[in-house]
């Protein structure tokens, strides 16, 4: 049961998912959960070090598409300053939207990784679809209301998983 929330890694911040480390898994793209993960949910304007982090995944090759439940209207005028491809209403925590973005580039589960904030959308979606998965910690300590209702169960889940599973631990970089 707790197999479909667990991420592959836990790294603290997007930001520091270096493009070397990605490809040394053998991961060909980024898939990313919008709000508290890319930017914070209630300032979409972003920030130098996401678009220093974006200049790096671009420099090596690896596409970065934001996977969101948010509605075409939300996530494209989050994501139209950034210039970002995106899956809006991705019905996360079913693998749809990941599964529609893998197929889009060609590319086989195992070369695709998706980052997100949330255990019981992002990580489960990612499971279902049979992808690598990271969990960041959210940008800010506060969410949208609908939000809100999953901490309060990932608290619980998150005790559980590491519990079960007492080597995931929060690490800086994928190679900790």
């Amino acid at each position: 049961m707790l197999r479909e929330f667990k991420p592959t890694w836990m790294i603290n911040s997007v930001y520091s998912i270096a493009p070397q480390q990605l490809k040394q898994q053998g991961i060909r793209a980024v898939f990313t959960d919008l709000d508290n993960t890319l930017i914070a949910w209630n300032n979409p304007d972003g920030t130098p070090e996401l678009k220093q982090w974006m200049q790096s995944l671009e420099e090596a090759d690896i596409p970065l598409i934001v996977i969101s439940n948010n509605n075409y209207e939300r996530v494209k005028r989050a994501v139209e300053p950034l210039a970002l491809p995106f899956i809006s209403r991705a019905l996360k925590p079913l693998g749809f939207g990941i599964k529609r973005a893998t197929r889009k580039l060609g590319l086989k589960p195992h070369e695709v990784v998706m980052v997100g904030d949330q255990l019981l959308t992002d990580m489960v979606a990612a499971n279902q679809a049979g992808v690598y998965s990271i969990l960041v910690k959210p940008l800010i300590e506060t969410d949208a209301w609908n939000t809100r209702i999953n901490r309060f169960f990932e608290r619980y889940v998150m005790k559980q998983l590491l519990v079960q599973y007492p080597m995931l631990q929060w690490q800086e970089e994928l190679n900790d």
